[in-house]
Order: structure tokens, then C-alpha cells, then sequence
């Protein structure tokens, strides 16, 4: 496949070649010379001096020819390189898909994606759990252990804000809060400084990887400290398939199944900052002279078909879209965790369609179960 969709780039780039030919011929050719440098001595056999010098009307005339015909070149070349750009993007994804083939995630690998369910769900591992009674509505190998992403942001609020540290301290971004693994963008510059509180909020609303790691970083007793106790937390509350390597989500070593993420949103909701946090739909912070504008991940907490209590978004390939939640539907609080969800927007899709499952369904129809392993919810 790979072989073929880079004959398939090189013969686009081929075809955009001979129509930027065509459309603009004289675009590259020499350019003529200015009518101002034409006053050279006329090879006349009266030896006359320059047409310039002798008939003023019929060099202006020609100059005026040039003129219109230069303007017109500037347009041709102007088109030409509007199509070597068209071409550019329009051959540069297929170059790029046929060069560098898409990471498959932990769960495509695992054959996960091949599991039915009657919700046609695009994620591969799915529960909704009623948070008041513990029972299980929907289970999709929810006890797979897979990456979790930019979940794990959720357990470094938990230890953040549990840990009471005055919210309103400076810490100042570094090189070392640089991602070096993904290579994922930031807004945050290295040296830009803010506070505690405002790094927390950027984390867990927009998930922004370095001030998550800033905040693991500047913990007292530093990262290994950080990570030490996320992991303790989670033997804490019982989650036993979950293990953390790092506070960001961008190593796949952070891993969890949908049972241990159901636990952790439980906890994470009986804290109102985290609460406050996650659902914030955009904030903005004071860099220097700049104002930044940043917005929540998850563009559910805007819609007014939703009350979500808490949530939480992750992508990184390996792990591919994944989404927890804590909503109130058809007047029952549900807890919702979606992971390794194919589509950029699939997790909400899924997300939706549980949604108006609950809202369809009488009570006593909503409990369905797709995992052998299936077990009631003890978070």
C-alpha cells in the first residue's frame, strides 16, 4: 500500500508540474529589459542615434507595451506559485501517509476494535457505571489495560490539589518541562512563569503538557516523588491494573483499565476543584504583555444537552481518543469512561449515543453487559 500511495504523490507532483507549464509559460522565463536600457545605439545605416532619444511617443509606447506585458507576467507567476502551493498540500498527506505509516494503538494491536456491542460504539473499551448504586450499564473490555494518555492528567490534579500547596506560588516553565518524547506543542515558552493555581487549570481543562509536568517537577521531593505518590494513590483506591510513569500522559507507560479510570473519576469528584477545573470551559493567563486564550478539550461541557460533573480527555496513538466523564442523565448520575476511541471525535460520538441510550431506555432495561470479565463497581 505504502509503495503504491507514493506513486500515487509522485505522479500528482508530476501532473501539477506540467499544468504549472502550461498555466504560466513565461512565469520563469528571462525578464526583458527596461525600456530605460534600451537607449543603446540603433544598428540603422544612417547611424541615427537611439528610437528612445529620436521618437519620445513610440518608446513610451513601448514601454507602456512592456509595462502591461511585465504586469501580466507578475500575474502568471503570482498563479503559478498559488499552484505549486495547491500541489504542495495537496500531495504532502500522501507523501507523509506513504513515508510514515499511522501507529497502531495498544488496542488495535490487541484486536479490541473487533468486539460487538449493540451501541456501535467506535471506542474499544467502554463502561457506564451509575455512581449512586454501583451498578454497571454498559461494559466493553473494560477490564483491558491499556494507555491512558492525557487521563493520567486527572491522578496529577488529585495529588496536586489534595496536597493543599499554596496555589498562588510562581513556578517558572523550563527546558526540562519540554516534551522530548511526543515532540507535542506548547504555548507555554520556556521561561514563562505562572502560578500553581493557573498551571493546574490549564492541565486538566486544556491539557497542557508542560504545565502538568511543571506542576510533577516543582512538587516537594521532586518528579520521582510526584510519581511515586500517584502510584501509591492508586494502590490507595484500589486501582490495580494502573501504573504511572510521569505526570503528562505522554509516555504509554501510564496505563489503566476503564474499571480503575470509573474509581478515580468517582474520587477525583469529590473534589470541588477538580470539579471546577475540568469543567471550565475556556480561561485565559497573563504571559508577559500577552493574554492567552486557552478553551476546554472536551467541547461537551458547552453543550446544554449535557450536565457533566467532572471529566477529562486523552489522545497519544498508542492509546488512541479516550474520554471519562461524570454526567447526570435521565436524572441518574452515571460515571462514563471511553478508551481507544478510532475517530478524533468518536469518543464524544460515543459519548452521545450512551447518552440517548439512557435517555430511551426504561431503568431496568439499562444494564448490559459485553465483558465475561464484568464485575460490579466497588470504586
Amino acid at each position: 500500500m505504502s509503495h503504491w500511495l507514493l506513486s500515487r504523490a509522485l505522479k500528482i507532483a508530476g501532473l501539477c508540474a506540467f499544468s504549472l507549464a502550461l498555466v504560466a509559460p513565461t512565469a520563469y522565463a528571462a525578464p526583458a529589459k527596461s525600456a530605460t536600457k534600451a537607449t543603446a545605439k540603433s544598428p540603422g545605416k544612417s547611424g541615427a542615434k537611439s528610437a528612445v532619444v529620436k521618437k519620445p511617443h513610440v518608446a513610451k509606447a513601448v514601454a507602456s507595451k512592456k509595462a502591461v506585458s511585465n504586469r501580466k507576467n507578475v500575474r502568471l507567476e503570482t498563479k503559478a506559485k498559488e499552484h505549486v502551493k495547491s500541489a504542495k498540500r495537496s500531495v504532502a498527506p500522501v507523501i507523509q501517509q506513504a513515508i510514515i505509516p499511522a501507529i497502531p494503538s495498544f488496542g488495535q494491536m490487541a484486536g479490541l476494535h473487533g468486539a460487538p456491542d449493540p451501541l456501535d460504539l467506535k471506542s474499544s473499551v467502554a463502561l457506564v457505571i451509575d455512581q449512586d448504586t454501583r451498578e454497571v450499564l454498559f461494559s466493553k473490555n473494560d477490564h483491558a489495560v491499556l494507555p491512558i494518555a492525557s487521563l493520567t492528567k486527572l491522578m496529577t490534579g488529585v495529588i496536586i490539589s489534595g496536597a493543599r500547596l499554596p496555589m498562588d506560588e510562581l513556578i517558572t516553565i523550563s527546558q526540562d518541562d519540554v516534551d522530548t518524547e511526543k515532540h507535542s506543542r506548547s504555548r507555554l515558552s520556556v521561561g514563562a512563569t505562572l502560578s500553581r493555581g493557573e498551571l493546574l487549570h490549564l492541565a486538566l481543562m486544556s491539557s497542557e503538557n508542560r504545565a502538568a509536568h511543571a506542576l510533577g517537577r516543582t512538587y516537594p521531593g521532586g518528579l520521582p516523588t510526584f510519581v511515586r505518590l500517584m502510584n501509591a494513590k492508586a494502590k490507595m483506591l484500589g486501582m490495580n491494573d494502573t501504573t504511572y510513569a510521569e505526570p503528562t500522559g505522554l509516555s504509554s507507560q501510564n496505563q489503566s483499565s476503564a474499571q480503575d479510570l470509573a474509581t478515580l473519576v468517582n474520587a477525583a469528584h469529590g473534589d470541588p476543584v477538580l470539579r471546577e477545573l475540568t469543567t471550565s470551559p475556556g480561561y485565559q493567563v497573563a504571559i508577559g504583555r500577552r493574554t492567552l486564550q486557552y478553551n476546554n478539550t472536551n467541547r461537551l461541557v458547552k453543550s446544554p444537552d449535557w450536565d457533566i460533573g467532572l471529566q477529562k480527555t486523552g489522545y497519544i496513538n498508542e492509546a488512541g481518543q479516550c474520554l471519562v466523564m461524570q454526567t447526570k442523565i435521565a436524572g441518574r448520575k452515571l460515571i462514563m469512561v471511553f478508551l481507544d476511541s478510532a475517530g478524533k471525535l468518536s469518543r464524544l460520538g460515543d459519548a452521545e449515543r450512551v447518552r440517548r441510550w439512557v435517555e430511551t431506555n426504561p431503568v431496568s432495561d439499562q444494564k448490559v453487559k459485553l465483558s465475561a470479565s464484568a464485575k460490579p463497581f466497588s470504586g
